[in-house]
């Protein structure tokens, strides 16, 4: 057997590169790459004190724990009252026929004269329709021979009998027709993600919020997607179409000048971390569950993920202050855990958060070495 001579010098420093290596190695591993904090990161900082960003965390492990679920809009719009439906206002335009009998203020039929030259009265009465006539910014109108008339806040009838009454002593037995030709009053505006968006004249003044919409062709898009902003009255009143499906008492009578809009506002969360599924991921219907939200995810990433760090992050809006930051979190490694996050309803812009393994730092260190000495080992294989 031959001896091979190896130098103390030679192996002192293949020791001291060795352990440099080593060394090198071991204090890069605290900043492996990461998808995020682990679990036990996030609860050290919700104990911190002195946290930029304090928030509370809140251990969801009983029913008692889960956070309320989103409930319906509690904010209501002033009552509609029914109003007549011929009711006239600024804006409107309307058609104005006179019927005269005997003498006419407006042409035709009244005093004739025969073959013989004789005058002769005729009795037949005569229609004179004027010019369509819109009601001007101040509520009036003009009529020939009676003058400026007040037409808003009356209705047709009741403007046919003012118009008839200026024109007695004038004209024999004057009889009035008032229709209306646009009504602007008695009409609602809709706009945004509907079918046929444009001003809607309401037929009974009873329609709801849905008659509205199908009355314009309906929606566009999925109810769950939608929307629907209602002005009156100088007050706003917001509500998902999608509530108004699973809820029709929900809905309510619209009003005369009501301006609805079907806004497209769907909701979504965020799956971050080390979840199998990073991504912004829209509800697939109008209210989804934690336990569908991790599935819709992807679950747990199984060679990074931590399957009892499941967080979701979240603002709640309180009354008066500012929105507080709270994190829940779920233990799914827990069998229980599994029946509460059916009960926990997501909301829209929640962040679903999976947490780091501590495991895993371990596997990644032996990829790490892997990367370094594999170029090595291949080369030492190569060259004799």
């Amino acid at each position: 057997m031959k001896n091979i001579y190896v130098s103390p010098r030679s192996a002192s420093f293949r020791g001291a590169a060795t352990i440099a290596l080593l060394t090198l190695v071991l204090a890069g591993c605290a900043a492996l790459p990461a998808s995020g904090p682990t679990g036990s990161q996030i609860k050290h900082a919700a104990a911190g004190q002195n946290a930029q960003l304090p928030f509370d965390l809140i251990e969801v492990d009983r029913p008692s724990s889960l956070p309320p679920a989103p409930s319906l809009p509690t904010q209501t719009l002033p009552d509609a009252v029914p109003q007549p439906t011929d009711l006239l206002g600024p804006g409107d335009v309307i058609d104005i026929a006179i019927y005269e009998a005997g003498v006419s203020l407006f042409g035709g039929g009244g005093l004739r004269t025969s073959a013989s030259g004789a005058v002769i009265f005729d009795p037949t009465s005569t229609a004179e329709k004027l010019p369509p006539v819109r009601i001007d910014d101040g509520g009036y109108i003009f009529v020939p021979f009676v003058g400026r008339i007040r037409a808003a806040g009356l209705t047709v009838a009741q403007l046919e009998l003012r118009i008839q009454n200026g024109l007695r002593g004038m004209s024999q037995d004057p009889q009035v027709l008032v229709s209306i030709e646009q009504s602007i009053t008695n009409s609602i505006t809709l706009a945004g993600e509907v079918t046929k968006p444009g001003r809607l004249v309401l037929a009974t003044n009873r329609e709801t919020l849905n008659d509205a919409i199908a009355l314009a062709g309906g929606y566009r898009g999925a109810p769950k997607d939608i929307v629907a902003v209602v002005e009156r009255d100088g007050q706003t009143f917001h509500i998902r179409l999608s509530d108004l499906v699973g809820h029709p008492e929900r809905d309510f009578r619209i009003s005369p000048g009501d301006r609805i809009t079907l806004a497209s506002r769907p909701e979504s969360f965020m799956a971050l971390g080390a979840a199998n599924k990073s991504e912004d991921i829209p509800f697939p219907r109008g209210r989804i569950t934690l336990a569908e939200a991790v599935a819709l995810a992807g679950g747990a990433n199984p060679n990074a993920g931590d399957a009892s760090a499941i967080f979701v992050f979240r603002y709640i809006h309180q009354a008066g202050s500012a929105e507080k930051p709270v994190v829940y979190h779920v233990n799914m490694m827990k069998p229980g855990a599994y029946f509460l996050s059916q009960h926990f309803m997501m909301r829209d812009q929640d962040v679903l958060y999976v947490g780091n393994a501590n495991a895993n730092q371990p596997g990644k260190l032996v990829q790490l070495l892997s990367q370094l000495f594999l170029p090595i080992a291949t080369f030492r294989s190569v060259v004799p």
